[in-house]
């Protein structure tokens, strides 16, 4: 079989290149994690399917893979121009909890996501407060460099000096708009575009968590984390640095300032974003309790892999806007994918493993996720497909896209053999027959949904 080149859309150049790693058959990948003070929404977790879907297809591809994550558990303050409290600190004083607490419950609560979603864990999670030397030492190398300035309220990086301080954003994302968004109320602020390295602790009240540094006692900022980790256990450059698009014009540029001001560059070859999963009424929200977990659709009845199945039919750079309607669909879609796989994995016949390669050429073409679900659709529906390279396709998406072709949800053989005998009811217009076996099932527990696709049986929903 072919082996196919994986091409990748690259933030940095603003079009698809071929990838290869800077070291032979290794891959180094940093993702950006999750700021543990509640738990992670849907909008969040998309970020991370990407990223692992990434990761199957580098395997896929023969390469190994050193994935690291880190957790932020301080620094991350409630607004971008570095004002504000630090959101791990005002979940603490909320819920009445030590930060330790806090860090460590929702830490803990992400991570049962990703187990949810069957996402691949890190090869290493790397916790900010885990790394504060690193940190300081890193803002040292910056501020030999002359590279940094003291205000009163802790040490800023002079982004006026790190000339190539844009060359992620692009020209046309640096806006008047973005500019207003990074705008801060310290008057000791050279340039909007400036960002904290180093927090002093408030004279005011006393912080939960604070280090002592020669600059005097404090914090880290939010962004020096991930540069100081990144380097730390990935050296440089890192083959390929992921998160959301909400990190383009902040976070990442800020990350790749502090860490090639430092001597580092270049720092990363391959920048990936996926764009947001948002609601009808808008962007999610933790701080605001404005976004919908995992834990919140399997109480209504979902099975977390039809939420996975519903960003994978979408391209990771295109937006969804999420609704319980279209996860609906996606749920049908899914169980009657799991019913055609299961039903033909022994069917014998004519065939090659052409599908396969075309699975194949679709993910290694920018992660086209939607085609690879095309071609998969295509073979199970196929009885001339030979069984053995079923087998393979079947075995290679559930390797590669993550989710098993074998339900979660259990399908019992009578339900089965009642959608069997209403289908043949339906074929003969036999209405009334047909409307009887549907009873029997729905007072089982499931449904049948009757689609352009065929018959599908899902299990009940609680709510919808």
């Amino acid at each position: 079989m072919a082996k196919f080149q994986l091409t990748l859309f690259n933030s940095l150049s603003k079009k698809k290149e071929v990838f290869t790693p800077f070291r032979q058959k290794l891959v180094t990948l940093y993702t950006c994690g999750p700021t543990v003070y509640h738990h992670a929404h849907i909008g969040n977790l998309r970020a991370y399917i990407v990223s692992d879907i990434l990761k199957r297809v580098l395997k896929e591809d023969g390469y190994s893979v050193k994935h690291v994550m880190n957790i932020t558990d301080v620094g991350h303050l409630v607004s971008d121009s570095d004002e504000g409290e630090d959101k791990v600190e005002v979940a603490a004083r909320k819920e009445n909890k030590s930060a330790k607490e806090i860090t460590r419950f929702y830490t803990e609560s992400f991570k049962q996501d990703l187990k949810r979603l069957n996402i691949l864990l890190p090869s290493r999670w790397a916790r900010a407060t885990d790394h504060i030397k690193e940190q300081i030492d890193l803002i040292k190398k910056l501020e030999k460099k002359g590279l940094t300035y003291r205000t009163s309220d802790g040490i800023y990086y002079d982004t006026e000096k790190f000339k190539d301080y844009r060359k992620l954003l692009g020209v046309s994302q640096t806006s008047s708009e973005d500019v207003r968004t990074r705008l801060s109320k310290n008057p000791e602020k050279k340039n909007p575009f400036d960002f904290a390295l180093w927090k002093f602790s408030p004279k005011t009240k006393k912080r939960l968590q604070e280090w002592k540094s020669l600059w005097g006692m404090g914090f880290p900022g939010w962004h020096i984390e991930c540069s100081a980790m990144a380097l730390k256990y990935l050296g440089h450059p890192i083959d390929i640095h992921s998160g959301g698009i909400d990190h383009l014009t902040v976070h990442h540029p800020n990350e790749i300032a502090q860490s090639e001001g430092a001597g580092y560059a270049p720092f990363v070859r391959f920048w990936m974003h996926n764009e947001h999963l948002v609601l009808k009424s808008g962007k999610m929200s933790k701080s605001k309790s404005t976004g919908i977990t995992i834990e919140e659709l399997v109480k209504s009845g979902y099975d977390p892999m039809a939420f996975r199945y519903l960003c994978l039919n979408t391209h990771y750079r295109q937006k969804i806007i999420f609704s319980y309607e279209a996860l609906k669909a996606a749920s049908r879609a899914l169980e009657h994918l799991r019913l055609l796989s299961e039903e033909r994995r022994d069917i014998k016949g004519r065939g090659s493993d052409e599908r396969i390669s075309d699975f194949l050429r679709a993910l290694n073409d920018d992660l086209n996720t939607p085609r690879a679900l095309a071609v998969l659709w295509d073979a199970v529906k196929s009885r001339s497909l030979n069984k053995s390279a079923k087998r393979a396709l079947l075995s290679l998406c559930e390797r590669a896209l993550g989710f098993p072709l074998t339900s979660s949800v259990r399908i019992p053989q009578n339900v089965r053999a009642l959608a069997r005998s209403r289908e043949t009811a339906r074929k003969n217009k036999n209405w009334k027959l047909s409307d009887e076996i549907r009873g029997q099932i729905s007072a089982l527990g499931f449904e049948v949904q009757d689609t352009s696709k065929g018959p599908q049986i899902i299990k009940k929903h609680q709510k919808l």
